[in-house]
Parts: C-alpha cells; sequence; structure tokens
C-alpha cells in the first residue's frame, strides 16, 4: 500500500500541480494588480491595529483579525520551516530558497482570494458560529451541481487533519522528546493527547486564544536564534545572498562528495517545499478565515496573506540563510561551502546540527523547543481545519466523536511509525488542493469585482462615516 501510495504521490504532487498552483498564483497577481506588494504594509496595519469603534460595531464574525491570523499562522509555522528548508536545499542547493521565495510571494495572492471567498460565502451553523472555506464557495459560488467538489474537498482535509496535521506531528515531537530529554513515547503521546483534548473542547474560541499565546512566542524563540547566528556571521550574510541568487539560475556542480545539482531541481524543490511550508493554494486558511470578525471580507483576505509572508520570506529565510551560512546546506560537507564537516543528515535533524555548531548545545535546545511548539501548535491549528470539513460533511451532532478521534491520533502518532500516514497525508493534501484551485480560478471574477470595490468606494464610505461621527 505505502508503495502505491507513493506512485499516485509522485503524480499528484508531479510537474502539472505544481505548474497549476505557481500558475494560479500568477494569474491572480495579475489580475489583482501585484496587490501583494502595493497592500502589503497596509495589511500588516489591519493585522496588527484594532478597529476603531465606528468599524468594529459593523463587522460580524466570531474572532479578531489578529486572533484569526495567529490561528492560521499556529497550523502554518509548523516543522516544514524547519525541515522542508533543510530538505529543499540538499536536494536543490542554495537556490532553491529563491525559488521558495518566488511562490511565497506569489501564494500571497492566493491565499488573498482563499479568504476573501471563505468571507463572502461563510455560513452561521446551529451554534450561530460562522463556517467558511472551499466547501462553501465552492457549492455557493460556483454552484450546486458542483457540490461532489465540496465534498471531496471536505472528505480529504478531514482526514489530512488527522495525519499531517497531528500524528505527523506528534510523530516529530516525540522523536525529539526522546532524543533530547529520554522520555519515552507514550509519555509524550499521553500528555500531548491530554493538553490537545483541554484545548479543543473549549472550541474556537479557546483554539484562537491558545494559538494567539503560543504563536509569538514560539517565533520569538526560533527567528531570535536565527537571527543571533546571522549577526554573528555578519560576514557571511552577502556571499549566502550570492549563492542564493547564483544557484537559482546555474547548476551548483559536485564538489567536495555534494552530488550537484541541475537548475530544474533547484526550482522543483523550491516550489514544492514552499507550498509546503505556507499551504497557498491548499485552502486551508480559508477554513479559519470565515470566522474574523471584519467588516469587509477584503480586509481579512489582506490579514491572510500576511501570513504567507511571514512563514516564507521571514521564517523559511531565516533558516536557509543559517543553513547556507553555516555551511550545512551541503550534507557532504564539500568546498563549495567551505566549511568541512560530513553529518549525513536531513531534515530538521540538519537544521539542528547547523544551530548546535553556531551556538552550540543552546542552539540544539532552540531547534528542540521549536519543534515542540510548532508541533503541538500545529496540532491545534489543523484541529479546526479537520472540524469545519467534518461540520460539513456530517454535521454538528458528530463533531464530538470526531474530537475524541483526533485526541487517540494523537496518541498514536506519538507511538507509531507514520510512513503510510504520511503518505496518505500528502495525497490528501493534493486531493485538497484540486478544487480549491479550480474554484479559485473559476470564482476570479468575484474576487476582483470586491477587491476593486473595497478600494474605490469601501474606504471612502468608512472615512466619510467616521468624518461625519466625530
Amino acid at each position: 500500500m505505502l508503495d502505491v501510495l507513493n506512485q499516485i504521490n509522485d503524480v499528484l504532487w508531479g510537474a502539472p500541480s505544481l505548474i497549476l498552483l505557481f500558475g494560479t498564483g500568477l494569474f491572480l497577481t495579475i489580475m489583482l494588480k501585484g496587490l501583494q506588494f502595493s497592500k502589503l504594509f497596509y495589511a500588516f496595519k489591519l493585522a496588527f491595529t484594532k478597529e476603531d469603534k465606528t468599524e468594529s460595531s459593523s463587522s460580524e464574525g466570531d474572532i479578531s483579525n489578529f486572533k484569526t491570523l495567529m490561528t492560521a499562522l499556529s497550523a502554518t509555522i509548523g516543522n516544514g520551516n524547519i525541515a522542508g528548508v533543510a530538505t529543499a536545499l540538499t536536494l536543490g542547493g542554495p537556490g532553491a530558497i529563491f525559488w521558495m521565495w518566488i511562490v511565497g510571494l506569489l501564494g500571497m495572492a492566493t491565499k488573498y482570494s482563499e479568504a476573501l471567498l471563505a468571507m463572502k460565502y461563510r455560513v452561521k451553523n446551529e451554534n450561530g458560529e460562522y463556517s467558511g472555506g472551499p466547501m462553501y464557495y465552492v457549492e455557493r459560488g460556483i454552484g450546486k451541481k458542483w457540490k461532489w467538489l465540496a465534498v471531496a474537498f471536505a472528505l480529504f482535509g478531514a482526514f489530512a487533519a488527522l495525519g499531517i496535521g497531528n500524528s505527523v506531528q506528534s510523530n516529530t515531537i516525540s522523536d525529539v522528546m526522546t532524543e533530547s530529554f529520554h522520555i519515552n513515547g507514550w509519555i509524550t503521546g499521553s500528555v500531548l493527547a491530554v493538553l490537545t483534548g483541554l484545548i479543543i473542547f473549549g472550541g474556537i474560541q479557546r483554539i484562537s486564544t491558545v494559538a494567539g499565546f503560543f504563536v509569538p512566542i514560539m517565533a520569538f524563540l526560533y527567528i531570535g536564534g536565527a537571527l543571533l547566528i546571522i549577526i554573528v556571521n555578519y560576514d557571511a550574510i552577502v556571499p549566502a545572498f550570492q549563492m542564493i541568487f547564483q544557484y537559482a539560475f546555474t547548476p551548483v556542480s559536485a564538489a567536495g562528495g555534494f552530488a550537484g545539482v541541475v537548475v530544474m531541481e533547484a526550482v522543483r524543490s523550491g516550489v514544492s517545499r514552499g507550498i509546503f511550508s505556507n499551504e497557498a493554494g491548499l485552502g486551508t486558511a480559508a477554513l479559519i478565515a470565515g470566522n474574523a470578525k471584519t467588516d469587509h471580507p477584503v480586509k481579512q483576505a489582506l490579514v491572510a496573506m500576511t501570513g504567507t509572508f511571514i512563514v516564507t520570506i521571514v521564517v523559511c529565510t531565516m533558516t536557509g540563510l543559517v543553513l547556507i551560512m553555516t555551511g550545512f546546506w551541503d550534507p557532504s560537507g564539500g568546498a563549495i561551502s567551505g566549511v568541512q564537516h560530513s553529518t549525513g543528515l536531513d531534515g530538521g535533524a540538519l537544521t539542528s546540527a547547523a544551530f548546535g555548531h553556531a551556538l552550540g548545545t543552546t542552539g540544539e535546545y532552540i531547534v528542540a523547543f521549536s519543534v515542540i511548539f510548532f508541533g503541538f501548535s500545529t496540532i491545534v491549528g489543523w484541529y479546526m481545519y479537520g472540524e469545519k470539513c467534518f461540520e460539513y460533511l456530517l454535521g454538528l451532532r458528530y463533531i464530538v466523536p470526531y474530537r475524541f478521534i483526533y485526541i487517540a491520533a494523537t496518541f498514536m502518532g506519538a507511538v507509531m511509525q507514520l510512513d503510510l500516514v504520511w503518505a496518505f497525508a500528502n495525497m490528501a493534501n493534493a486531493l485538497m488542493m484540486i478544487p480549491n484551485l479550480i474554484a479559485l480560478l473559476l470564482l476570479y471574477k468575484v474576487i476582483v469585482k470586491e477587491t476593486n470595490f473595497y478600494f474605490n468606494d469601501y474606504i471612502q464610505q468608512q472615512q466619510y462615516t467616521r468624518s461625519k461621527a466625530s
């Protein structure tokens, strides 16, 4: 079965899918006139400042823009930013970072569009809470004849949450706890299961509150450690960026045992790992965006796209620079980096080795605790994704059983091997992506119309209302 799933994934995550993702981001960027660049500062202002009383009085939703962003980031900033970047570099060389930037910048337009549609087509459930996501903008935006596509997204989303968003994360945490602190997997699994249960049974309000607390702490811990390494090795900053731009367009020659990398491998590695790190195009961010308390869909859409910038342009770049500047991007310790070491490591272990090389034991602990925080926040954040999908399929009455299944998956992930779960989760992610991208392309006129109305008319109306009130 594992062989079959791997073959399916080779097809689903092959060139056609990556071109579809890349192409959709490029198309939406053109249709929105590069909005992710021209409105970036405005988007950050919306994300980190409170609405005034006039705006908040007309806002509907469950949680603030900030908590929505933190909840989405809790699920997105994960071990892919630690392990995924390391894998991209070992497979594609330093040039892979450049292509991660490209897919991240284009993905901002994709994420913006997902969140806008989630807000526009969201519905209220039986508990009076909002529900949104690709299921709703497929069915309500394109038409009920497409409901089968919405059901397909929800089905694979509910399963993907149990895998890539849950058991895979608890397994990674368990490995770190065993290697760094010599704690058995069943103890780690039990603690994670209890903590997960306490949080998810508190609903969206508790989940968003926990995310708002954890995300800034883990970002400060990891980014702070990476910045310290970069500052200490400041003389390697310019050469590191030179390598990124040089090897984005020229092959990396074999040297010092390094096998060498062609340009297409740098592109493929950068694009695929970039998508895994920021999830733009998968439709996951739209599942939480629909809960935002705001007075216009465009506002939450702008806030949502800042998450892609933070994840890819900031966090992934920090990891990439540390690996390149310390020479650990080359697992053979080749002459290109000028650093002689032969780790034979990959993924998160390679990132940990790079931090340890630069900061000693402190660096290794930074990565270890980052993996724990990142992994646990992903478990909590992805639960909301799974719940929204499950709610669409079977309604609210079966949410409690799903919560117990989710808690059980947290424990099982910590105590078992997950090759099969990884393979199935990757397949589920790809099968979530396809209906979402179809919907974005079919509804692009709605996205453009809402965007133009907001910037051409709505802002002026709000300014007039505020001036009249004052």
